[in-house]
């Protein structure tokens, strides 16, 4: 077993779970069991609050207890569609330069056209899954304080353990509020502090989530597990850190002003734990990448035990089709789905000094004149389920791949644009090693190393997007820099025209969706929309 996450197999876990959005008519959430387990016997067993962590771990690998075959936790929401990564990447792949899609499922076209509404079912099921996942959370922190744990007997060797997840189910939270603060701004806002049951929660505002969340984060930093220490697949204080990190560098675009001085603090606190590069950048998405160096907290994937349509086997199948031999990526056929755009491809070198660059050219077309034809635009070949060492994965379908959340490169690249963005307390000449670092481990030797003169914004944001394509990064960076809406940065079939063009600014948040505003009269849509 890898993690925490498979423990949850075979348990009873029932939890007295309310989606804190008011939409309930459209998405009640589904017994785990049809037993009648009320939370005060599920609680009074010191065991259970384990598998009830792994419940909330497992809320971002899978989408339901019984695997794809299953029902989704969320009535409503398909499996696959319905998974949590997955969800993420269409919103923050799909509609960017990095990739699009030749599936025309419902309006999935509206995220790569950047032409979306409240009405879109994606990004309905995207709110969905964020706040389901922090409803988890809350119930968890309920029924887990100190005055809970002592009426029920605890020793203080079992509180102590008890603590420890609360922590980091605070932290698992806090990841799922900072998706809701980046994709939607203004969100409806409820802690385990709040009524469980039907009510309509108050909205907070896009600064005073990020107000929350610094607090929170700040308040469990020093009470998480050292780097390194805990179980693979769990939480620790360096997650806490790169997620600060995170919002401090995109805090102008959340409405706090700059705070890059911030984030250099926090990246360096990352860049100073231990953690060291995987030499062999392909490593950290394969099928062993759970013994990858520089991956700080990764979703664990099994093709055994925990199989989904979303996660790796939605990233791994949809990048394969046309001539590309599907052993190659240790599965038994492609999905002929994802391909990247012109734009994106010529970011990297024309050669293939990069080891990063890894397009799949024959029979593609570099242009796309069809968004549904797989044959237009180059195949990505970054996922695999297969291992470093040989042989496939023990699934020709689902993969063992796991999916790095936080990665030591990340770390390694905020630390330098913050420095380049004005903040204090980091230097220009560590920045540049921090990036030579990245770019020594892509060339396999120092061919591709810059100088300080080299390093600019516009230097930072192609490089990110060589490191970082296909993760999930693109849509928030590329928001960060001014190059997602407007027209200063045009590719094909933004705006839904196959030549590109600019487009309105309010595409920049996600709306909310409509069946939440209908529901509840306090919460106010995000402009333009």
């Amino acid at each position: 077993m890898k993690s925490i996450y498979y423990r949850i197999a075979g348990a009873v876990v029932i939890m007295t779970l309310f989606l804190i959005t008011s939409c309930v008519k459209d998405l009640d959430t589904i017994p785990l069991d049809d037993d009648v387990l009320t939370s005060g016997k599920l609680y009074s067993d010191f065991a259970n609050y384990e598998k009830v962590l792994a419940k909330v771990y497992a809320g971002l690998a899978v989408s339901g207890q019984q695997g794809p075959a299953g029902n989704n936790d969320l009535s409503g929401l398909d499996e696959g569609f319905g998974q949590y990564t997955r969800a993420y990447f269409y919103a923050q792949v799909l509609p960017t330069d990095e990739a699009l899609l030749a599936w025309n499922d419902g309006n999935l076209r509206d995220y790569q056209e950047m032409d979306w509404s409240a009405s879109n079912e994606f990004i309905f099921n995207m709110y969905s899954r964020i706040f389901y996942q922090i409803s988890l959370c809350n119930e968890f922190l309920r029924e887990s304080t100190e005055a809970k744990l002592s009426s029920r007997g605890f020793t203080a060797e079992q509180r102590n353990t008890i603590n420890m997840y609360r922590h980091e189910a605070r932290l698992l939270r806090a990841l799922s509020y900072y998706h809701a603060l980046d994709m939607f701004g203004s969100v409806p806002f409820v802690t385990e502090n709040d009524p469980v049951g039907s009510f309509l929660p108050d909205q907070i505002s896009r600064t005073g989530l990020f107000d929350y969340l610094e607090t929170e984060l700040k308040a469990i930093e020093d009470l998480l597990s050292a780097p390194g220490a805990n179980e693979y697949g769990r939480v620790d204080q360096a997650s806490a850190w790169m997620l600060l990190a995170r919002m401090y560098l995109n805090a102008e675009v959340y409405g706090k002003g700059a705070k890059y001085t911030e984030t250099i603090t926090y990246a360096k606190k990352v860049i100073d734990a231990g953690y060291t590069l995987e030499t062999n950048y392909g490593k950290l998405f394969m099928a062993d990448n759970h013994t990858a160096d520089g991956i700080i907290f990764a979703i664990p994937f099994d093709g055994v035990q925990t199989k989904t349509w979303g996660g790796p086997t939605f990233l791994v199948n949809a990048q394969v089709g046309g001539s590309m031999l599907p052993a190659t990526f240790g599965i038994g056929g492609g999905w002929w789905g994802l391909r990247t755009r012109p734009q994106f491809v010529d970011k990297f070198p024309t050669d293939n000094s990069d080891g990063r660059k890894m397009f799949w050219t024959a029979g593609q077309n570099k242009s796309i004149a069809d968004m549904f034809s797989f044959n237009d635009g180059y195949a990505v070949m970054k996922w695999k389920n297969v291992k470093s060492t040989g042989g496939a994965g023990v699934d020709g379908t689902f993969p063992d791949t796991d999916i790095p959340v936080f990665r030591l490169a990340d770390a390694y690249l905020m630390y330098a644009e913050a420095v380049v963005r004005g903040g204090t307390g980091g230097s220009l000449s560590n920045a540049v090693n921090y990036v030579n670092a990245v770019r020594t481990r892509a060339y396999g030797n120092t061919s591709g190393n810059i100088t300080q003169g080299d390093l600019t914004l516009s230097f930072l944001i192609d490089e990110r997007g060589r490191e970082f394509y296909f993760e999930g990064y693109r849509r928030t960076d590329l928001i960060r820099f001014g190059l997602f809406t407007g027209g200063s940065y045009i590719w094909e079939w933004k705006g839904g025209v196959q030549a590109g063009v600019a487009t309105n600014a309010k595409y920049n948040l996600y709306p909310i969706p409509d069946a939440d505003l209908g529901a509840n009269p306090k919460l106010v849509q995000n402009s333009g929309y």
